[in-house]
């Protein structure tokens, strides 16, 4: 075979690869994951509620999806009234954002009324995830 049809056929696998990671990525955006067990953080500088559960975004300025999490968690938190709503802006607060590993944004958390972090999303939520998580949460 030639090199040009050797670095085609490179070239379209690099491609099909490529689309095949994204797609994973994609489908993965904003779904909410189970929070790893570890050891127990000190989030009292976040203002989490001691009466029931909290969602805490790390959003900024220039996010433009996180927007998009703000009107979606103000709508659940409407609809659940005992449920907390705090957002966190990473350039105002990244010692924050280091201590619970954000790496990208938005960033979503739950936690439950004793300060633990339950899940986290990374990504924008779907509401009915939101509720479907914090339903149990619930005091």
């Amino acid at each position: 075979m030639s090199s040009v049809v050797i670095a085609g056929l490179a070239i379209a696998a690099a491609l099909v690869a490529a689309c095949l990671i994204g797609c994973v990525v994609n489908q993965r955006s904003g779904m909410l994951r189970d929070a790893k067990a570890g050891a127990e953080q000190d989030n009292s500088d976040l203002g989490l509620s001691e009466t029931g559960p909290t969602v805490l975004h790390f959003s900024a300025d220039w996010c433009g999806p996180c927007a998009a999490v703000r009107r979606v968690v103000d709508q659940v938190c409407a609809d659940l009234p005992d449920v907390a709503h705090i957002e966190v802006d990473i350039d105002a607060n990244p010692a924050a954002a280091k201590r619970l590993s954000v790496l990208s944004l938005p960033t979503t958390f739950i936690f439950d009324a004793q300060g633990r972090q339950r899940y986290r999303s990374a990504g924008v939520p779907k509401a009915a995830d939101l509720q479907a998580a914090l339903q149990p949460l619930r005091v």
